[in-house]
């Protein structure tokens, strides 16, 4: 399987979200987006306070993505008629060589319950497995996060179990359990 060195082009889109890479101007909207205390409940390696230094590094760490200098790649989800930065969704490049690439994402609380989060797995998942050809999408989701769940659920993935004690949570030193679930090629 090949990794991509590029976003996809053009930009994957279903007329209400597009997926592009974040920029620069996307700064302050990364930092307001970052400070929500919900989401820092699930993503406990965001720093808290997030600050404008923090979402450059965001924004750097996404171009080293897309030349293969980190391990993913990331997309700035918008809204397609304002291009303003709802969510972000990204893809896990870890075992490419075996056709299996892992989603993770999250939405700012002003567009959930929405369904962005949604529109953005299903047009990755069918970028990743369609175009890439790659075989298998994952997606791990903290058993207490129902909304994440629920988005692997309405996107098409199917739930394969749980991964016990997964990791230590950073700020609160709680071991996390991740719901497993997965999507297969054959099953675009």
């Amino acid at each position: 399987m090949r990794r991509p060195t590029r976003p996809p082009d053009p930009p994957l889109a279903d007329g209400v979200v597009t997926l592009r890479p974040w920029h620069e101007r996307d700064v302050p909207a990364l930092v307001a987006c970052a400070n929500d205390p919900e989401l820092a409940r699930w993503l406990d390696t965001l720093p808290q306070p997030y600050t404008e230094q923090d979402a450059r590094d965001y924004v750097a760490h996404g171009v080293r993505g897309w030349s293969g200098e980190a391990p993913e790649t990331t997309f700035a989800v918008v809204d397609a008629a304002t291009d303003e930065p709802l969510a972000s969704c990204g893809i896990r490049w870890q075992e490419a060589e075996q056709g299996v690439a892992e989603i993770g994402y999250w939405t700012r609380r002003e567009a959930r319950g929405r369904g962005v989060a949604t529109r953005a797995v299903r047009l990755l998942a069918g970028w990743v497995l369609g175009e890439l050809a790659y075989e298998r999408l994952q997606l791990r989701a903290d058993t207490g996060n129902v909304a994440s769940q629920r988005v692997a659920e309405r996107a098409g993935f199917t739930r394969e179990g749980v991964i016990r004690s997964a990791r230590t949570h950073s700020r609160d030193g709680r071991r996390i359990d991740f719901a497993l679930y997965s999507l297969l090629r054959q099953e675009l």
